[in-house]
């Protein structure tokens, strides 16, 4: 798991070299006069699925959402319309309840695209249109080198459907070509990590929280931290938190970990000061503080553009879900029970 933590700057820069030209074309196939996208993938591909959801609606300007593939089978009919498009994530590609939920889908005429690591696979020769995320074998059970490189490419798609829509991304693409050198700062953090894990590992109860677009990144580092360290988390947008969840802090044994990859607004500020009046848990910030909160461990790198902070965050997740199982003593490469790829 921490080899492949090490390998994302690298491959970060190779799906920079393979989709994004020099003069800011993104050399990836789309369908045209799309309006419409679904998002369909399973554990950390759906998380993926709820960040891109996000970037497909502020970036390219197309209503766009995130399905469990396991719940999208459970519907009986789908949006067929005109204009949708279906696109499905898995690392492996051969996720047994994605590659149905995309037969599913093309039972019903629409276009399909796919986000995977693995050309050749069940999904890829499935799909309409394929995307490839290009970051090698992953052998440790916990997605981390996957993970980012389905952001990446999900970014890039966003960016593309903009581009073919004639919305002006030049910034987002200036920005994006650093995404690189940021994660290599980003490792910089890792002696710093395995000192917090030190005091997380003491606590049995762990809340992850974020508003907007960071929900997706509280929602994997929650899924990281049970997965490697057998730890029940839980996860919750900051302001459904406050409605009655908020009562499990009263649990002594409780820690707050608050997720942006921006500024903390008003309303975030407002709710995480209730929760230290009422409360005083632990809490730890992952991403820009505030001087309004007295938060007792922060992680950050200096970053003005919420997109590529996003990468900053997800591998300070990995790191700390990484040192905080190996402060418990725990397999993080197979942990108990899970395996790589559903068959």
């Amino acid at each position: 798991m921490e080899k492949e933590i090490f390998e994302q700057s690298k491959i970060a820069q190779d799906i920079l070299n393979a989709y994004l030209s020099k003069d800011g074309t993104i050399n990836l196939d789309v369908p045209e006069d799309i309006t419409r996208i679904i998002i369909v993938a399973s554990g950390s591909s759906y998380n993926c699925a709820r960040y891109a959801a996000e970037l497909f609606g502020s970036i390219s300007k197309i209503e766009a959402r995130a399905v469990y593939s396991s719940e999208f089978l459970l519907e009986d009919t789908i949006a067929h319309q005109n204009g949708i498009l279906y696109i499905f994530i898995t690392q492996s590609g051969e996720t047994t309840d994605t590659n149905n939920a995309l037969e599913k889908a093309k039972g019903f005429g629409v276009k399909t695209l796919c986000i995977t690591n693995k050309e050749n696979s069940t999904i890829w020769n499935a799909a309409d249109y394929k995307v490839a995320c290009l970051a090698g074998e992953e052998k440790s059970i916990a997605a981390t080198k996957s993970f980012s490189s389905q952001l990446l490419c999900s970014t890039l798609l966003a960016l593309k459907f903009a581009q073919d829509k004639n919305i002006d991304v030049y910034n987002h693409l200036q920005d994006i070509r650093k995404i690189p050198e940021y994660i290599e700062q980003t490792y910089n953090q890792h002696k710093k990590i395995k000192q917090l894990a030190r005091f997380m590992s003491k606590y049995k109860n762990i809340v992850i929280t974020a508003d907007g677009p960071s929900y997706a990144l509280a929602k994997e580092a929650s899924l990281k931290i049970k997965e490697t360290s057998y730890i029940s988390t839980s996860c919750a947008i900051l302001g459904e938190f406050m409605h009655g969840h908020v009562a499990v802090l009263n649990n002594k044994r409780s820690i707050l970990v608050y997720i942006s990859n921006s500024n903390l607004n008003y309303t975030a500020i407002k709710n995480l000061m209730s929760i230290k009046d009422n409360y005083n848990p632990p809490i730890f910030i992952i991403g820009n503080r505030t001087n309004q909160i007295k938060s007792t461990y922060n992680l950050n790198i200096e970053c003005d553009n919420p997109i590529v902070k996003t990468f900053c965050i997800a591998v300070m997740i990995q790191f700390l879900a990484l040192e905080n199982a190996l402060r418990l003593h725990r397999n993080v490469d197979k942990p108990h029970g899970l395996n790589k790829v559903v068959k």
